[in-house]
């Protein structure tokens, strides 16, 4: 999976458990900490810079890329 798809499953998630903790992974199996991170930071910086249309695709609202893209790269 991209990055965009792994921000996608993961606010699904947090949307359909609210109050439980998703157990979606954003990076791929056997990734170390440094390229986890590295990760996130590549990927929440693409989301931020997508147009209303492509947000759209990916069934994104523009609050939900802004709430996601900000988050910090060593949170997951």
């Amino acid at each position: 999976m991209n990055g965009f798809s792994d921000v996608r499953l993961q606010l699904l998630a947090r949307e359909l458990d609210a109050g439980q903790r998703p157990k979606v992974y954003s990076a791929p199996q056997g990734m170390g900490r440094i390229a986890l991170m590295l990760h996130r930071w590549r990927t929440r910086k693409a989301l931020l810079e997508l147009s209303d249309e492509q947000l759209l695709d990916l069934g994104l609202t523009w609050e939900q890329a802004q709430r996601e893209g900000r988050k910090p790269f060593w949170k997951g």
